[in-house]
């Protein structure tokens, strides 16, 4: 699926999020390739705007967390990067708009905020999918110790009652005995 007007593909937008400390975010250099420019352009244009981007807009990743992310894609492609990139979340890519103020920035922009919105419905429906069969699971697991019952009862009804078994031999009554004639 293509994005509407800037011509990149959404899928492509979307494999450049990560869940990185519970937030969805872009890094630097992905960000870099959708608008077109270095890695260092943008980073230039952030430090120059610093005071548009709070922690909760963009951080930059820990030696851990870069290594990490590294180990996830098996080799480096980042190649000979000094420094830890930068993490934007959704208002950080947002605010980059404002810093980079060509065309094909807004346009961008505009895809990339659409991008996340989608993922936002995605988890959406995923977390009630996800009560939704949490919730059955709970009722099947009662129904099941109900229709337990119900077979146990079945059981019981098509189980004959045992009659109880005549003794073979004598039978000694009490009272008068009878012998021979009278």
């Amino acid at each position: 699926m293509q994005g509407s007007s800037s011509g990149i593909p959404s899928e492509r937008i979307q494999k450049a999020i990560f869940l990185i400390r519970g937030q969805k975010v872009m890094l630097d250099k992905d960000l870099a390739g959708l608008y077109v420019v270095s890695t260092s352009v943008l980073n230039k244009a952030v430090t120059r705007n610093i005071d548009r981007f709070p922690p909760d807009f963009m951080f930059r990743l820990t030696s851990e967390e870069f290594s990490d992310l590294k180990f996830h894609f098996g080799t480096s492609t980042w190649g000979g990067t000094r420094k830890r990139p930068r993490a934007f979340t959704e208002q950080g890519v947002a605010m980059l708009a404002s810093v980079l103020r060509s065309k094909r920035a807004v346009q961008v922009n505009i895809e990339i905020m659409r991008a996340f919105v989608k993922l936002r419905e995605m988890v959406a429906t995923h977390r009630e999918l996800g009560e939704k069969l949490a919730e059955l699971e709970s009722r099947l697991e009662d129904h099941d110790e109900k229709i337990d019952v119900i077979f146990e009862a079945i059981r019981q009804i098509m189980t004959p009652p045992e009659k109880p078994k005549k003794r073979i031999g004598f039978e000694v009554r009490e009272g008068r005995r009878r012998y021979g004639k009278r």
